[in-house]
């Protein structure tokens, strides 16, 4: 199957008070066809600072999910292929020129994992688990669709074949520790909402034991200590979103039988 028949792009980006972010994002996608912003009722400036570009056509939505919203926003998309950015990534000029020489001579890719690098306060992390960083970005959305399954860390469902792209994403995903760590609880209670949903409980063992675990295998095996004090912090972070994942999973599981008739 051929997909280059409409090499038009919409890019889709899904926001929640990101006016620090929106600015620089969008003042660099001047080669899309079409931008489309969802936000979900921000309470800052994201909402006057999008409007601001005349080619931003923004939208508000309620929150239920990321899944949810990455599939409204993709609904929205006139292009055939969209390529969905998150406020906190950024295409260099390299990539860009990847992305529209893919998109008009391919014939055989669905979707693209973009490799990212990840910023720590403006300085790269090479180790810590982000080394091998890959995530789906641009995509056929007639061949693609976010899952159910996931609140988080969406998973992509792609009809076809998969390509990976060369350039880096940079990820300016780590500000500071205070929004970085808001995230990370943010990451944490979905997680845990997910798992309800599934029936699943937790336990004091592993509650206990899977953050060690977790912050461990990053630190030593992944090679998080090569990072210095920036590979501590991020492997304690991460190892505190498990924490907070079971402590969530516990109060959910909690709330449910203190409701439940006796």
């Amino acid at each position: 199957m051929k997909y280059n028949h409409n090499t038009k792009i919409s890019v889709l980006i899904i926001t929640l008070n990101e006016e620090n972010q929106m600015k620089a994002l969008l003042a660099d996608l001047d080669f899309a066809d079409e931008i489309i912003v969802v936000d979900s009722f921000s309470t800052d400036n994201t909402e006057v600072i999008c409007k601001s570009f005349r080619n931003v056509k923004f939208i508000q939505n309620r929150f239920e999910n990321y899944s949810a919203q990455r599939n409204f926003a993709i609904s929205q998309a006139k292009n055939d292929w969209v390529l969905f950015l998150d406020a906190d990534e950024r295409l260099t000029p390299a990539l860009k020129n990847e992305i529209l020489v893919t998109v008009k001579n391919n014939i055989t890719y669905a979707a693209f994992l973009f490799p990212r690098t990840f910023m720590f306060e403006n300085k790269v992390l090479y180790f810590s688990g982000n080394q091998n960083d890959k995530i789906f970005r641009l995509f056929h959305k007639n061949h693609a669709e976010y899952t159910s399954e996931r609140l988080i860390h969406e998973k992509l469902k792609v009809d076809g074949k998969i390509g990976i792209l060369k350039n880096k994403l940079i990820h300016y995903s780590y500000a500071n520790y205070d929004s970085y760590k808001l995230k990370i609880i943010r990451y944490g209670k979905f997680k845990a909402q997910e798992k309800f949903i599934k029936k699943q409980k937790s336990h004091y063992l592993l509650h206990l034991l899977h953050p060690i675990y977790n912050f461990l295998y990053n630190y030593f095996v992944r090679l998080g200590f090569l990072d210095g004090k920036k590979g501590v912090i991020i492997c304690y972070l991460n190892a505190y979103c498990i924490h907070i994942r079971y402590d969530e999973l516990n109060q959910l599981w909690n709330k449910k039988q203190q409701l439940s008739p006796k």
